[in-house]
C-alpha cells in the first residue's frame, strides 16, 4: 500500500469521493473500443492482479481488525486516511450487513467487467511484531488473517486468489508458512515499516530458507509509505536490505519498483548517501546474479505521487518488463485524489478523449480503470509489454 493523501497536488477533476454506482459498466463503456483494446492480446487467464487489499472491521466472523485510531476523532489525519479507504472500497455503499461482507460484495460486483480468467489475490495482513516476536497490536494499523484471505478464495475461487502475510519473529513463523503452502498461497506479503520488520536482520534467515525452500515469492513494500502510520520509520522499506532474501534464493517482488522516497545507500555503508529508492531497486534488477529473482510490481506507480521520470524510467526500462508484475493496490485507485489521467496528458503520455473515456470508466470499476491506464500511456511509442499484465506464472 502506497499512497499519501498529503500528496495529492491538484484540484482532481473527478471529485473527492467516490459516488460507489451499484451497476456495472453501462454499455456504452462495457463495449467502448479502449476497453477491447486493453485485453488485445492478454491471454486473460493469466491476467491476476497480484496486490488487492482486504480488510473489515471484524463485524463479520472474519475476525479482521482495524486499530481504533484509525476510527476516532482524536487521530484525525489516520481517521481521514480510513475515511478515503472505506469509500474507495464502497463497503458501506453495499446492502450487505457488515463492512467485511461489503467490500467482498464490492470486489465481486466490478468483477463481471473484467475478462474471462481475472483473479484478484487477496492479501492477508500480519500484526506489528517486537523483537522478540510478540504481537504489538498497538502499533499495528489493521490486521487481516491468512484464514480470511483463504475462507473468501475459497468461497469464490473463480474470482480470487490468496497472498499469506507471516512476519517472520513470530515463534511459528515456519510453521505458519507450511500452513500458507498446503493452503495454496500465492506468496507471502510484508510491509516493513508498518509490520517491524527488519529485512536485513538475522531474524529472518529461517524463514528465507523456507521459502526458498518453497519456492514462495515474498511479496514486500519498498520505498516511502505514507498511506499508514509507520511505527518502524521509513528505514526498514529500503530496496537493499532485501539483499539478504534474494541471497538465500527467495524471489522478492519488490513492490511499486520503491517509487517513492529515498534511503541509504547501504551498498557504501552505514551511513551512505541518501539515494532515490528506484535507483536502488534498478541496482538490484541490474545484478546478474539476481536475474529471475528480483521482480517488481506496478502497484500505485501512477498516483500522482509519482515524479514522471520514474514512470518514464519504468515504462523505456524494456529489459525489465518480464519482471515487472501487474498490481492495482486495490482500493486506492478507487480514491480519487490519488490518481489524474490529466497528469498524463499533460506529460504527453495519453491523449485527452483517452483520459476521458477512463475517468469515466473509473467510476464504475477502479480496477479496470487501473488496468487501462497502465496499458495506455505512453512514452517515446513504448508502452508497457503485455507480459508485464500475465501475472499468474509467476506464482505457480
Amino acid at each position: 500500500m502506497s499512497a499519501g493523501l498529503s500528496g495529492c497536488q491538484y484540484m482532481p477533476h473527478e471529485g473527492f469521493l467516490n459516488d460507489c454506482p451499484e451497476a456495472g459498466l453501462p454499455e456504452s463503456l462495457a463495449d467502448h473500443e479502449l476497453v477491447e483494446a486493453t485485453w488485445e492480446g492478454i491471454d486473460t487467464r493469466q491476467a491476476w492482479d497480484c496486490h488487492c487489499h482486504l480488510f473489515g472491521a471484524g463485524d463479520s466472523d472474519s475476525g479482521a481488525w482495524v486499530n481504533p485510531e484509525m476510527q476516532s476523532l482524536l487521530h484525525p489525519m489516520q481517521l481521514i486516511r480510513f475515511k478515503f479507504y472505506l469509500n474507495a472500497s464502497c463497503a458501506q455503499s453495499s446492502n450487505e450487513a457488515s463492512l467485511d461482507e461489503g467490500m467482498v460484495q464490492r470486489l465481486l460486483n466490478i468483477h463481471v467487467d473484467m475478462p474471462e480468467g481475472f483473479r484478484y489475490m487477496l492479501l492477508g495482513f500480519d500484526y506489528h511484531h517486537g523483537h522478540d516476536g510478540s504481537v504489538q497490536q498497538q502499533h499495528s494499523a489493521f490486521h487481516t488473517p491468512d484464514d480470511y484471505a483463504l475462507k473468501i478464495k475459497k468461497a469464490y475461487p473463480e474470482q480470487f486468489e490468496w497472498i499469506a502475510s507471516i512476519h517472520p519473529y513470530r515463534q511459528d513463523a515456519v510453521d505458519a508458512l507450511q500452513h500458507a503452502v498446503d493452503n495454496h498461497a500465492r506468496a507471502i506479503k510484508w510491509l516493513p515499516s508498518v509490520m517491524g520488520i527488519d529485512a536485513g536482520s538475522p531474524k529472518c534467515d529461517a524463514f528465507y530458507e523456507a521459502l526458498a525452500r518453497h519456492d514462495l515469492p515474498l511479496l514486500t513494500h519498498v520505498g516511502a509509505e505514507y498511506a499508514l502510520a509507520t511505527p518502524a520509520g521509513q528505514d526498514y522499506n529500503n530496496p537493499l536490505l532485501f539483499r539478504r532474501a534474494l541471497d538465500h534464493g527467495v524471489r522478492v517482488i519488490f513492490a511499486h519498483c520503491a517509487t517513492l522516497g529515498e534511503s541509504k545507500d547501504l551498498d557504501r555503508g552505514r551511513h551512505g548517501p541518501m539515494t532515490a529508492n528506484l535507483d536502488l531497486f534498478a541496482r538490484l534488477m541490474a545484478e546478474p546474479r539476481y536475474d529471475g529473482l528480483a521482480l517488481g510490481d506496478i502497484a500505485a506507480i501512477t498516483q500522482v505521487n509519482r515524479d514522471r521520470w520514474k514512470i518514464e524510467r519504468i515504462i523505456e526500462s524494456e529489459d525489465w518488463h518480464d519482471r515487472l508484475i501487474y498490481g492495482s493496490d486495490y482500493p486506492l485507485p478507487g480514491v480519487m485524489p490519488l490518481y489524474s489521467p490529466q497528469n498524463f496528458v499533460a506529460w504527453g503520455m495519453l491523449s485527452a478523449s483517452e483520459a476521458k473515456t477512463l475517468s469515466e470508466i473509473r467510476r464504475y470499476n477502479p480496477i479496470l480503470f487501473d488496468v487501462m491506464l497502465k496499458r495506455r500511456i505512453q512514452v517515446k511509442g513504448k508502452r508497457l509489454k503485455v507480459s508485464v499484465f500475465e501475472s499468474r506464472r509467476h506464482f505457480v
